[in-house]
């Protein structure tokens, strides 16, 4: 049985979340909060397993609740609003403090027929998954040889994310210039219906260019190619990137692990690979296979990460070479970018 708080400030919201989870029988309500303040209260006298977190309340606001609960008392936040794609800044907000993702709230039709809850059921199924069923990191199917690469590739530094992961990226991709002498992707836990907004944001927050992935790109430097589908963003034997929906069963989409494994398999030079905060287990083995191929790795620290689940994996499987704070991530990049190619100015 799943837990599950409400915290939203409008009787119909809360009565079109009430029906919504008494659709699923493995999901009881813990308790309801009118604002975020409230929500604080009752989550640190009472935990529950996830919680709905409305954006816009009185009192206290989504995203300060979110960063309150986050310190105070983790646990699995989902932000749960009708204003998602109106206030896509917000989102991105609330899961740099530890949000894991974002839907809308279902809607009462005047005939009292409910729509929406389907996608709010699912996307709760994969938080339970990740807090009551841990799950091994994906085995990807052996792909064809490597291709030979008749064009110089450019160095390369690739990042992996989840809870809290949206702060860290914008904090690590502001303190680089626009011409960083590397080119970067970004796997982000996020819905594919907020990843060209997790791009555009991140593109306001620093001097690089941040887009989002398409299928066939390559990278390029002085680029940010952010995965931008439901499905595990890889790259090919043709050295471009592509999307997959396996493996199928994984609750993390798109995959750290899946993209991580894909470089270690095909990218014909060594890099930089850092696994930032996140909850669970993502990214660490494949983190471990780009150690093995040369790549300088790096994993955040417990004292920077709003959940230090990834890159605890990480540390514990020896898969990081270092192990550092958020403030300096950027600059170790650049560094080693910088000391393996001294030409990089």
């Amino acid at each position: 049985m799943i837990r599950v708080a409400i915290v939203n400030d409008l009787p119909l919201a809360v009565e079109a979340l009430r029906r919504t989870l008494a659709a699923a029988p493995w999901c009881q309500v813990a308790w309801v909060a009118a604002d975020g303040a409230e929500a604080v209260r009752k989550c640190e006298g009472d935990t529950p397993d996830v919680v709905l977190m409305d954006l816009i309340m009185p009192v206290m606001d989504g995203v300060v609740a979110t960063r309150e609960i986050m310190r105070r008392c983790p646990c699995a936040v989902l932000v749960v609003t009708a204003t998602v794609t109106g206030n896509a800044g917000r989102v991105f907000e609330a899961m740099g403090h530890g949000a894991l993702d974002a839907v809308s709230t279902p809607e009462l039709g005047v005939n009292g027929a409910l729509a929406g809850g389907e996608e709010l059921l699912r996307k709760i199924a994969v938080v339970a998954k990740l807090i009551r069923k841990p799950v091994e990191p994906p085995v990807l199917a052996a792909s064809a040889p490597r291709a030979a690469c008749p064009v110089v590739v450019p160095e390369l530094a690739v990042i992996g994310a989840s809870t809290g992961g949206p702060k860290a990226l914008a904090e690590i991709l502001g303190a680089m210039p626009a011409d960083p002498g590397c080119a970067l992707a970004v796997v982000q836990h996020v819905d594919a219906r907020f990843a060209s907004g997790l791009a555009d944001w991140l593109d306001q927050q620093c001097a690089l260019r941040v887009e989002v992935a398409r299928e066939g790109q390559r990278l390029a430097p002085g680029v940010v190619l952010v995965a931008g589908t439901n499905d595990h963003l890889v790259l090919g034997p043709d050295l471009a990137l592509h999307y997959t929906p396996e493996p199928r069963d994984y609750p993390y989409r798109p995959s750290v692990d899946a993209f991580f494994s894909s470089l270690a398999l095909h990218w014909p030079r060594p890099g930089v690979a850092a696994l930032l905060t996140g909850m669970g287990r993502d990214g660490a083995k494949g983190l471990l296979e780009l150690r093995g191929k040369g790549f300088h790795t790096i994993a955040q620290d417990e004292a920077t990460s709003v959940v230090y689940g990834m890159p605890k994996a990480a540390a514990e499987l020896g898969a990081a070479e270092a192990v550092l704070p958020l403030p300096l991530i950027a600059q170790a990049i650049l560094a080693r970018i910088k000391e393996r190619y001294p030409h990089v100015p």
